[in-house]
């Protein structure tokens, strides 16, 4: 299959897919959709960013549109909020006019919301185990007449501690269904899943059967002391254009990086675990649209981050195991486009770094920077005025702000600002 106009698919799926330009399939998309239209059990292994949504998704929408029930008959795990709420974007693009209806079923948003539209009848459910157990014990949700399950980014969700959560929604499934799995790696608990829970699959290996970064991916590792780090982003900022997304170890760490970005003029938000739903999808909203060069992120905030465009991953500071290298560096380079990842390593992390290498096989490229720059660089970012600056937080939703009666004072955590000065309280 070389063009999706080559599929018989229903006139309307033509149609949404032209007006949003899928015209082409990747090379996972070409060998899974036939398979899976077909009714065939799929276990496919690709790497981020090779169009593993539009996979699922569209044989999903071919099936469930020749006859719409308002019955549950497909059911996407997700292993995060964010990413089933970008899974539920692309399938409203793809299913205007088809008269299929959708839920999402995620921790972070609304119960209620999510109850009032599941009671009014869904087609196809997009969840997160953890939300969807938790629906399941109270019998908030009836999956007896699901048809076709898919499990996206199945290692991912192994990794965070989701298998108890997903055998027991897996055990409440039909046996008599289409299961259809996608994972970037495949390691021995997601092979041990997929025998569980499908029927002779068809295998699709897209250059994702072990840990590898994209090869479109411009890999190197800077050797800097914790005081260079920022100076080192500021000075990479400044050379190269495009969109940032910066990994920190901690959400203190985050918040702190966001906070100097913007001290230095550049626009810059941060994404972490305390932040709201609202803050996280506006975060990345402001992101995707332009409004922040820079998103600064923990892992776990960042686990399913699926942004086009991304010119520049850095390790701010190192992941804690390969898997996550693999995944921080994986937010570029999409598409086919080629991408740039940098890593920030102390003299003492020598060893971390060279373990990196050996478990993904690969080897960073040691670049460095002249030392006058960084100094020069520190030198500026010292002389500009700090104290009135907050981290940057959605204007609408933020957390654990408020204003006081008195006017002019504002508390962010345990922090409280009065006209320009700042003090601890406590």
């Amino acid at each position: 299959m070389n063009e999706f106009n080559e599929l018989t698919l229903l006139p309307a799926l033509h149609k949404n897919m032209k007006r949003h330009l899928f015209l082409q399939p990747t090379p996972v998309q070409a060998q899974s959709i036939p398979q899976a239209l077909a009714g065939r059990d799929v276990v496919a292994t690709a790497q981020t960013g090779t169009g593993k949504t539009l996979a699922f998704l569209l044989p999903i929408i071919e099936k469930l549109a020749k006859a719409p029930a308002k019955n549950v008959r497909a059911l996407v795990l997700s292993p995060t909020r964010e990413l089933a709420i970008q899974i539920a974007d692309t399938l409203q693009k793809l299913s205007t006019e088809t008269g299929l209806r959708s839920a999402i079923v995620v921790g972070g948003l609304s119960e209620s919301t999510q109850l009032n539209v599941l009671r009014r009848g869904v087609d196809i459910v997009i969840a997160t185990p953890g939300r969807l157990q938790d629906f399941l014990n109270r019998r908030l949700i009836n999956l007896a007449p699901v048809e076709t399950l898919v499990l996206d980014e199945a290692d991912r969700m192994l990794d965070m501690g989701f298998l108890p959560a997903i055998e027991r929604i897996l055990a409440g499934l039909p046996e008599n269904r289409q299961s259809l799995f996608f994972s970037a790696t495949m390691d021995p608990a997601v092979q041990r899943l997929i025998e569980r829970y499908s029927k002779n699959p068809v295998r699709i290996a897209v250059g994702a059967a072990e840990r590898k970064a994209p090869e479109q991916i411009d890999l190197h590792v800077y050797e800097v002391e914790h005081e260079r780090k920022f100076p080192l982003l500021r000075h990479l900022l400044q050379g190269e254009p495009g969109s940032f997304l910066v990994f920190a170890r901690t959400k203190h760490g985050a918040d702190r990086l966001a906070k100097r970005l913007a001290a230095a003029g550049t626009k810059a938000v941060a994404m972490h675990g305390d932040r709201t739903q609202n803050q996280r999808n506006q975060a990345l909203a402001g992101f995707r649209e332009g409004r922040y060069r820079v998103l600064v992120a923990t892992d776990v905030a960042a686990r399913g981050i699926h942004v086009d465009g991304v010119a520049h991953v850095v390790n701010y500071d190192l992941p804690q195991a390969a898997d996550d290298f693999i995944h921080r560096v994986g937010r570029t380079g999409r598409a086919g486009q080629r991408g740039a990842a940098s890593t920030f390593g102390m003299k003492a992390e020598r060893g971390a770094i060279r373990r990196i290498e050996r478990d993904c096989k690969l080897r960073l490229e040691r670049r460095e920077v002249a030392a006058h720059l960084l100094e020069a660089m520190q030198l500026s970012e010292d002389s500009l005025p700090s104290q009135r600056l907050k981290v940057e937080v959605p204007s609408h939703s933020r957390h654990h702000t408020s204003r006081s009666a008195h006017g002019g004072a504002y508390r962010t955590g345990k922090t409280r600002r009065f006209r320009g000065r700042e003090r601890r309280s406590a």
